[in-house]
C-alpha cells in the first residue's frame, strides 16, 4: 500500500497511463494525490478528469489555477483564453458531473504528515490558518455565490495578505497564495508575472518558500505549478511536483512513504 503524488497534469493522458505503469499502480491498494491543474493547455484534459474522479476514495487533489478557469468557463463568468484546450470537458455528457465533482475538490489536502497544495502559501499563515482560509474559499465555491466569485476570481490584487481583507478581494488575495504563487518579495506580497527560474528573478524576487520568518516553514509541502523549478527547491519541507510535462520534460510522482520519486519523460506532440 502505497502514496504517490503526482505533479500537473494538464490534459497529459499518456504519459499519466505510463507513469501509473511505471509505478505499478494498484488501484485495489494504492492511493494517488494530484497537485492540481488537472486540465487545460494538454489534448486529453477531458480523459484526466474522468480518471481521477472514477478513482474514487483512491485519491485526493488539490485545485489549480487551471482548475478554477474551467470552472469559471463552465460558470459562463469567463469567456476562456484562445490557447485553452477545454472544449471536450464542455461539450461531455458527462459534463455536469464532472464539474460537479471538481468544484467540491479542496484548495488544501493535509494527510500522513503532509500539506499538498497548488502553488503554495502565504509567509503569515501557520497550518490552522490555511486550512481556515482554504475552507472559507471551498464554501464560496460551493454555494450560490459561486458565479459572482469567478466573475471576481481573476486579478493580481491585493497581492499581501492582511486579516482585514474582506469579500472578493479577500477571496481573490487566498485563491491567489493557494493557485498562483511563485516569486514573492522579502515581505512576502505576491509578484505574479514571473514565472522563471529562481536565479533568473530580478527586483529581489525570492520564492514564496525562502520569504523570511515564514510561519508555514515547520510544514511539510508538496505542490505543483511551478514547473521551471524543475522540482528542485533546495528548502527544508518543500516539494516541487510540476516537472513540466507539459512543456515536454517529465511527468514526476513522489512516493510520501520514503520520498522516492519516479519520472517519465515527455514529448511534445509534432505539428
Amino acid at each position: 500500500m502505497s502514496t504517490y503524488v503526482i505533479g500537473d497534469l494538464q490534459g497529459c493522458f499518456e504519459p499519466l497511463e505510463r507513469l501509473l505503469e511505471h509505478i505499478s499502480f494498484n488501484p485495489q491498494h494504492d492511493t494517488l494525490w494530484f497537485t492540481g491543474d488537472i486540465v487545460n493547455r494538454g489534448q486529453k484534459s477531458l480523459e484526466c478528469l474522468r480518471f481521477v474522479k472514477n478513482l474514487g476514495n483512491r485519491h485526493h487533489i488539490v485545485l489549480g489555477n487551471h482548475d478554477l478557469h474551467l470552472l469559471a468557463v463552465a460558470h459562463n463568468a469567463h469567456k476562456g483564453w484562445r490557447e485553452d484546450t477545454l472544449d471536450d470537458i464542455l461539450g461531455a455528457s458527462d459534463k455536469h458531473d464532472l464539474l460537479d465533482w471538481l468544484i467540491h475538490q479542496p484548495l488544501l489536502h493535509h494527510d500522513l504528515d503532509y500539506t499538498m497544495v497548488h502553488a503554495g502559501l502565504a509567509a503569515p499563515w501557520d497550518l490552522a490558518k490555511a486550512k481556515m482560509l482554504a475552507h472559507e474559499v471551498e464554501t464560496i465555491l460551493q454555494s450560490d455565490k459561486a458565479y459572482d466569485f469567478f466573475k471576481h476570481m481573476y486579478g493580481n490584487h491585493p497581492n499581501a495578505w492582511s486579516d482585514d481583507l474582506e469579500g472578493f478581494d479577500r477571496w481573490r488575495c487566498i485563491t491567489n497564495y493557494f493557485t498562483r504563487a511563485r516569486f514573492c518579495y522579502p515581505d512576502g506580497s505576491l509578484e505574479l508575472e514571473n514565472k522563471g527560474q529562481i536565479d533568473s528573478a530580478k527586483d529581489k524576487l525570492i520564492p514564496w518558500f525562502k520569504v523570511p520568518d515564514r510561519q508555514n516553514a515547520d510544514v511539510k509541502i508538496l505542490f505543483g505549478h511551478w514547473a521551471a523549478l524543475g522540482g528542485v527547491t533546495n528548502t527544508p519541507n518543500t516539494y516541487a511536483l510540476d516537472t513540466g510535462c507539459i512543456w515536454g520534460y517529465a511527468l514526476t510522482a513522489m512516493r510520501l512513504e520514503d520520498g522516492a520519486r519516479f519520472f517519465v519523460s515527455c514529448q511534445l506532440p509534432s505539428v
